[in-house]
C-alpha cells in the first residue's frame, strides 16, 4: 500500500523539503568537531524556539520517552502530587503518576472542556504538601488547550514544580516557559514543527534540577535519566550515549526554518489554518468536539461525527477514496481530527482536510452542505 497523498493527521506531519534533505545528511561520528557543532547549534535554536534561558535536553526517543524521563526524575514514592486531566494524555499521566508511587490528587474535567485555574488555585491551597503539578498545554486528541500561562504562575507561588506536555503547541502557538514560569517542558518535533518523530526536547528549569537532586529514585545510567544529560552532558561535555546524527541534523533544519519565518508569524499562520478549517466544518453543518471556540488548540481540529459512524469507518473512507490522511480520537469521543500543523499550516491544505472529510461523511450518507463548507475555508484564507 502506497503512502498517502495527503497527511493531515495529529502527527507525525508532513516534513518540508529542507528538512527532509536534513535527514539525509552523511552520518558522522558522535564525536566529530562538525557534529558538536552542529549539536551545539541545534541546542541553541530549540532554546530559541522554547523562548527559555533554562537548559535545553534533547532526549533520543519520541515524546513520550521525555514524559515519562521527567515524571521519574522528579517524582519519589508517597510524594503528592496534582495531575491535571483534560484529555487521553492528561489522564494517562495521573496513571504513571499512581504507578510510581506518588499520591495523586486529580482535577479531571470532560475530555471536550478545558482545567479552571481557580479550582487549581483552590486545590493547591488546601493542599500545601503538593510538590510537582502534570498538566498539558495542547491535548492533540481532543483538539483543547489548556490555560498554562495562569497554571504556571499559580503553581510556582505555592512552590510546586511544573511538567507540562507541550508535545503539540511548541513552534505552533505561543508557549513561553519563562514567563509562565514554568519547569520542566516536554516538546516533540514531529508536530507544529514540521521534523522528525524520534527527537524529544526538553526545557529544564533551576527549580526542576534542584527536585531531580533530591530524589534518590531519580534514574541513573539509564536511557530515562535527565541526571546523566545534566551530569555527563550538560555539565561535563561527554554524550550518556550515541545520539542520533540524522534526527539532530532534521531538528536542526526545521527549527531553523520556523525561527527564520519567526514565531509570531509561524502562531498566526497555524491560526489561520485552523479557523479555514473550523468554518469550514461548521459551515457543511457539523459540529466541533471542544466545548467552545476559545479552548481550541490551533494544530489540530476535532469533529465530532454524526450518530452511527465511527471514526475508524469515516478515516478509512476519506485516505482509500480521497488519499487524505487524518486522525482518529485515540479514545477522546467518537470524533475525527484534521491536522494543520507546519507544512500543513500553509495554503489550501486545510481547503483539502474540510473537502475530503465533508465528501466522505455525504459518501456514508450524511447530509452536509460540502460547497459551503469549502467557501467558508476559501473566504478565511482569502483574508490573508
Amino acid at each position: 500500500m502506497k503512502p498517502a497523498d495527503f497527511t493531515l493527521s495529529a502527527g507525525p506531519t508532513m516534513c518540508s523539503s529542507k528538512t527532509l534533505a536534513a535527514l539525509g545528511s552523511p552520518i558522522v561520528y558522535h564525536y566529530d568537531p562538525a557534529f558538536i557543532e552542529a549539536y551545539r547549534r541545534t541546542e541553541q535554536k530549540v532554546r530559541e524556539v522554547f523562548r527559555t534561558k533554562g537548559d535545553i535536553v534533547l532526549m533520543q526517543g519520541e515524546a513520550v520517552l521525555g514524559l515519562e524521563a521527567a515524571g521519574r526524575a522528579v517524582v519519589r514514592p508517597g510524594m503528592a502530587c496534582l495531575n491535571l486531566s483534560s484529555g487521553v494524555f492528561g489522564k494517562g499521566y495521573g496513571d504513571w503518576l499512581r504507578a510510581w508511587g506518588a499520591t495523586v490528587h486529580e482535577i479531571e474535567v470532560p475530555f471536550n472542556e478545558a482545567v479552571d485555574p481557580a479550582q487549581v488555585e483552590r486545590v493547591l491551597d488546601e493542599h500545601p504538601e503538593i510538590e510537582v503539578l502534570a498538566v498539558v498545554h495542547s491535548e492533540t486528541p481532543s483538539g483543547t488547550l489548556n490555560p498554562v500561562a495562569e497554571i504556571g504562575p499559580i503553581a510556582k507561588r505555592h512552590g510546586v514544580v511544573t511538567i507540562v506536555d507541550c508535545v503539540s503547541s511548541l513552534g505552533g502557538m505561543p508557549f513561553e516557559p519563562d514567563t509562565w514560569q514554568l519547569d520542566i517542558c516536554v516538546a516533540g518535533a514531529q508536530k507544529c514543527l514540521a521534523g522528525p518523530p524520534g527527537i524529544t526536547m526538553m526545557s529544564v528549569s533551576q527549580d526542576a534540577w534542584d527536585l531531580i537532586a533530591k530524589n534518590p529514585a531519580a534514574p541513573r545510567y539509564s536511557f530515562l535519566s535527565l541526571l546523566d544529560w545534566k551530569i555527563q552532558w550538560l555539565d561535563g561535555g561527554k554524550f550518556p550515549f550515541t545520539p542520533s546524527v540524522a534526527d539532530v541534523h532534521g531538528l536542526e533544519a526545521c527549527c531553523t526554518e520556523v525561527l527564520e519565518e519567526g514565531l509570531e508569524n509561524s502562531f498566526a499562520r497555524h491560526a489561520r489554518a485552523a479557523r479555514a478549517c473550523r468554518e469550514g466544518v461548521k459551515a457543511m453543518g457539523l459540529s466541533l468536539w471542544p466545548r467552545s471556540e476559545d479552548i481550541m488548540s490551533t494544530c489540530t481540529t476535532a469533529v465530532a461525527l454524526p450518530e452511527g459512524l465511527t471514526d475508524l469507518q469515516v478515516r478509512a473512507h476519506v485516505r482509500e477514496r480521497y488519499g487524505v490522511m487524518i486522525s482518529g480520537g485515540q479514545g477522546a469521543g467518537n470524533l475525527v481530527r484534521i491536522g494543520h500543523m507546519g507544512v500543513t499550516a500553509n495554503t489550501m491544505y486545510p481547503v483539502v482536510g474540510v473537502a475530503a472529510l465533508g465528501r466522505a461523511l455525504a459518501d456514508l450518507g450524511v447530509a452536509v452542505a460540502i460547497g459551503d463548507g469549502v467557501e467558508a475555508a476559501l473566504a478565511v484564507l482569502s483574508e490573508a
